[in-house]
This record gives C-alpha cells, sequence and structure tokens, in this order.
C-alpha cells in the first residue's frame, strides 16, 4: 500500500498540473453579503487551450460586456493581460500598452471614476505600481497614466474611494501575513503610506482577491486563503475602521471552490448583475514533466534580466 501511495506521489507531481477557468454567476455584491455565499452554480465558460485563464476582472464598455483576465501558458512561464468581447474565450485579444514582453502581468484590477475605466495591472517584476486608462473606443488598448508606487515586488493591488480618500490595498511578494495600504485625495496626487505599514494580519487576509467593494456603506476586501494551498479559497472582509492612522477588520465569511473546479478559488468580481469568479482543478498532461522544466529554466533567465535592468 505504501508503495502505491508513494507511486500515485510521484505520477501526480510529474504529470499533474493546474488548469484554472472562469466562470459566473447571476448575484450582486448586497446579494452575496446577505446570503454569504454564491448564489447557485456557476457558469463555467468553455475551456481555453491556454493553462490559466485566471484573475478576471469584468466591465462594460458602450453596452457589451468585457472580460479582462491572465492567461498563462507554462511554454512561456509569463502571464499576460487579455480581454474578450462577451464571455466567449474566442473572441479574445492581447491587451496592448503595458510594459515590456519580459514582465509577468497579471490581475488587471478595473475601477471608473468619472466615466473613465482605469486599470491597474499586477507589475511586480517591474517593482511598479501603474495607473492605466482603458481606451473605451478600443478597449483591448491602455494608456500608461501614472506610477503610483515604486521600489518593491507588489502584487494584487486593489483601490477604491471611501470616507472621500483613495485607499490602496497591496502586498509585497513572499511577505505573509503583511497588508500595505496607502491613501491619496485624488488619483493623480502622491498615495501617502498608511501610519501601520506593514500591517500585520492574518495570513487569510494578507493578499487581496479581488475588487473592494462596499454595501450599506460598510467597507468589503476579499482576500486568498492559502490554508490548503495556493488560491486554496476567498474570505471576506469587513474593513470595520480605517483612516491614516487606524486599521481594524474582522472576517464575515468563507467562499469555497466548487465542482468540477473545486481545488481553488482565488478572484471574485462584480459588473452588471453578475458575479466573477476563476476556479481551479487538476488535469493529466504527459508534456507536464517538459513544461516544468522549461518554465524553471525561463523564470531563471527573467530573473537574471530584471536584476540586469
Amino acid at each position: 500500500m505504501k508503495l502505491i501511495n508513494l507511486f500515485q506521489l510521484y505520477f501526480d507531481k510529474l504529470f499533474i498540473c493546474d488548469k484554472w477557468n472562469i466562470g459566473y454567476v447571476n448575484q450582486t455584491p448586497e446579494s452575496l453579503i446577505n446570503s454569504q455565499k454564491l448564489n447557485g452554480e456557476i457558469n463555467w465558460l468553455q475551456e481555453d487551450s491556454a493553462d490559466y485563464a485566471a484573475d478576471p476582472f469584468i466591465t462594460k464598455i458602450n453596452g457589451r460586456i468585457h472580460l479582462y483576465y491572465e492567461e498563462l501558458n507554462f511554454w512561456k512561464a509569463k502571464g499576460e493581460i487579455m480581454m474578450t468581447d462577451g464571455l466567449n474565450f474566442k473572441k479574445k485579444r492581447k491587451v496592448k500598452g503595458i510594459m515590456n514582453k519580459s514582465v509577468h502581468l497579471s490581475y488587471p484590477y478595473l475601477f471608473t471614476v468619472k466615466d473613465k475605466l482605469y486599470c491597474i495591472p499586477e507589475t511586480a517584476n517591474a517593482k511598479q505600481v501603474a495607473l492605466y486608462q482603458v481606451d473605451k473606443d478600443n478597449p483591448q488598448k491602455l494608456k500608461k497614466i501614472r506610477v503610483i508606487l515604486n521600489g518593491n515586488d507588489f502584487v494584487d493591488s486593489s483601490i477604491i474611494y471611501y470616507q472621500d480618500k483613495y485607499w490602496l490595498f497591496t502586498s509585497v511578494s513572499g511577505r505573509h501575513g503583511e497588508l500595505h495600504i496607502f491613501y491619496s485625495d485624488t488619483l493623480l496626487s502622491a498615495f501617502k503610506p498608511h501610519a501601520l505599514n506593514p500591517i500585520a494580519v492574518d495570513n487569510h487576509v494578507s493578499r487581496s482577491a479581488g475588487s473592494l467593494f462596499i454595501v450599506e456603506q460598510k467597507l468589503y476586501m476579499p482576500s486568498q486563503n492559502p490554508e490548503k494551498c495556493y488560491g486554496g479559497s476567498i474570505m471576506i472582509n469587513e474593513i470595520t475602521h480605517i483612516n491614516e492612522t487606524e486599521f481594524q477588520y474582522r472576517t464575515a465569511f468563507e467562499l469555497l471552490p466548487k465542482l468540477p473546479y473545486d481545488q481553488g478559488l482565488h478572484t471574485i468580481n462584480f459588473a452588471d448583475g453578475l458575479l466573477i469568479v476563476d476556479g481551479k482543478r487538476s488535469v493529466f498532461n504527459v508534456f507536464t514533466p517538459l513544461k516544468k522544466i522549461v518554465r524553471k529554466i525561463r523564470n531563471y533567465t527573467n530573473a537574471n534580466n530584471y536584476a540586469c535592468d
């Protein structure tokens, strides 16, 4: 029995890999907070050929739904930002205007201010948090407006206007149990660090899992719960008190992954009555060992390139 289990362990390690996909349910932020669960079964998109389709953000432009998300293929070993016309991978296009080809891109955080649509994609390898504007006449095109933060591997940066200020929640890659918050009166002003930075929080609160949102004047932050594995589930946290010098929160409830993508759930967003999520399942692929070797080589090469920049 032990020999069989050992064989299964090595077999899985060699040939089993993660497959992330995107799905949706008809649900509002208010409904989520009131029910503390997803509203029924998730409608999963027909899987794309990419290994990962994750970090989904959804918006409506000129009356049409668009999905912005991270696409990752193990052969490339880095993420790219894609967008779809409607909820269909067959109508996907690569988003243009973000960084150079060597930077891993993910988490295309979308938000609207005065009819202008903005995006803050994760560009941790470039050690910055940058603000881009989406061209509504050409939604696959982004224009860089400014750099908000510099100097760290910032991941999953999320921003919201609340209590007369813009609040930016972010994390630094590899630093568990820390949350970094910055604030500003306007999008174009300097963002100042919170007095408590880095703020000590539970591990399941330190990394954002989608858009901050407000229900009945209360601020909520979805966060990734890594207790079982990376991207295992999502915690919904109420920010009970926040100002320039104080911060308090409570974890309200957990959202668990569902079959057939029951191995992970790590992003949640809302738009136009839809709640969008990503999910992970395990798949067999005979090329997995080769993909893992190629990914390690390319990650090593990219790391050396970043160090020389």
